[in-house]
């Protein structure tokens, strides 16, 4: 009863925003804003992300624009903050009137704004929230969030096979007590319990706390023979440091996405490059496919590249489907977002699938971090994931998996 009531309140609230909607017709300017992480925990991850979104839009304008008329982009920061994120939205919806927003990057800041924005009407892509509470939230108005990175059902289980494999069975984990955190270390747990390892300790820390020194405590008297921190930057570079500083070495942890940053080498280990070497993390992948490497390196050299290509596929669907959709209406694009991943002729490039879509065919886009069809839900049905690990001062790919 309660899903219908929402149900019946969500097609009234749409009826009314595209009765109401003064712009976005099919004769407009797609414009796309950004609501990604310029400052804050995440800010590493802000150039990779932002800097994509820029070569898309140069690469459908170049290809034509949207509907015949090239796309314009609002910069916007959320600064991995919930007042941040949320005032950047209501400038987003109210002022720039944007007809699709790319973000934000952290689950947490999403599940913070996610009503906000898709009770405005206007779609939203993130290119890295894992959070697996996503695939099942139930927005005020549903259908209009979406995402290309895969969630952490995919990659807890991904991990737990690189820490089993290594032969690791008596494991500590240290995740953020938030959305992110604790949904990745309970599907991270499961796979590893399943695989035979023990859970030593299992502690979630606060991610607005300054002093971890009883959470390391904690991981020190268990006396595991390894450790996963699931974490962000500047939380976790201050209990690398605690747990480095107690005896334990970085080639017994392990860790994820939000970790992977040379930046993070250069915080706890500014004059000794390699004093990170051996730490293991998996991330959904940043290789892309070749040509979107080769393209970015040159658009935006010495740029890092994680979810560099989630960000590039985000502008590109969501372009796409205002191109299939012929309008540039909010409602319209999110209704043609998942069609325009999945059962039509494959292309890779914008150019290329706007051919497709000149001539009247159906579209499966397949972009730059790899095929990426799409559930019902809006995300991607399977995820390819990067193993990595901290070198000699740089983060290196050893392996690339599949899950899903």
């Amino acid at each position: 009863m309660k899903r219908s009531l929402r149900m019946l309140a969500a097609v009234a609230v749409l009826a009314i925003i595209a009765a109401a909607c003064s712009g976005g017709g099919s004769g407009d300017a797609l414009k796309m804003g950004t609501n990604l992480p310029q400052t804050g925990d995440l800010a590493v991850l802000g150039p990779p992300m932002v800097e994509a979104v820029n070569m898309a839009v140069r690469d459908i304008n170049e290809g034509g624009g949207v509907n015949g008329t090239d796309v314009d982009l609002v910069v916007g920061d959320s600064g991995t903050n919930e007042q941040v994120a949320a005032e950047t939205a209501d400038r987003l919806i109210s002022s720039d009137q944007v007809n699709g927003i790319i973000g934000p990057a952290s689950s947490r800041i999403t599940l913070s704004v996610i009503d906000k924005i898709t009770s405005s009407g206007t779609p939203m892509c993130s290119p890295s929230n894992t959070g697996s509470s996503l695939t099942t939230y139930e927005a005020d108005v549903p259908g209009f969030y979406f995402r290309t990175a895969p969630p952490d059902n995919l990659q807890g289980p991904a991990l737990a096979d690189i820490i089993l494999g290594d032969g690791r069975s008596n494991v500590a984990v240290m995740a953020l007590n938030d959305e992110y955190g604790q949904g990745f270390a309970s599907f991270l747990k499961s796979s590893l319990i399943e695989g035979g390892a023990n859970i030593a300790v299992d502690v979630a820390y606060d991610p607005n706390g300054t002093d971890f020194s009883a959470d390391v405590q904690q991981v020190v008297d268990a006396a595991p023979d390894s450790i996963v921190l699931i974490s962000f930057p500047d939380t976790g570079t201050r209990i690398v440091t605690g747990l480095i500083e107690n005896g334990l070495s970085p080639d017994i942890m392990y860790t994820a996405d939000g970790m992977q940053s040379g930046d993070v080498i250069a915080q706890i280990s500014p004059n000794d490059p390699a004093g990170l070497n051996g730490m293991k993390g998996t991330a959904p992948s940043a290789q892309g496919t070749q040509a979107f490497t080769d393209a970015f390196a040159e658009f935006a050299p010495d740029v890092a590249t994680i979810f560099s290509a989630h960000a590039y596929d985000c502008t590109i669907i969501m372009a796409l489907a205002a191109e299939s959709a012929g309008s540039t209406d909010p409602a319209d694009i999110a209704a043609a977002m998942v069609g325009v991943t999945q059962g039509g002729t494959k292309c890779a490039t914008y150019s290329s699938c706007k051919a497709i879509l000149d001539d009247g065919g159906d579209i499966d886009y397949d972009g730059a971090s790899g095929p990426g069809e799409w559930v019902p839900q809006g995300e991607p049905a399977a995820g390819t994931y990067d193993v990595w690990e901290f070198r000699d001062g740089e983060v290196n790919t050893l392996d690339i998996v599949e899950v899903g």
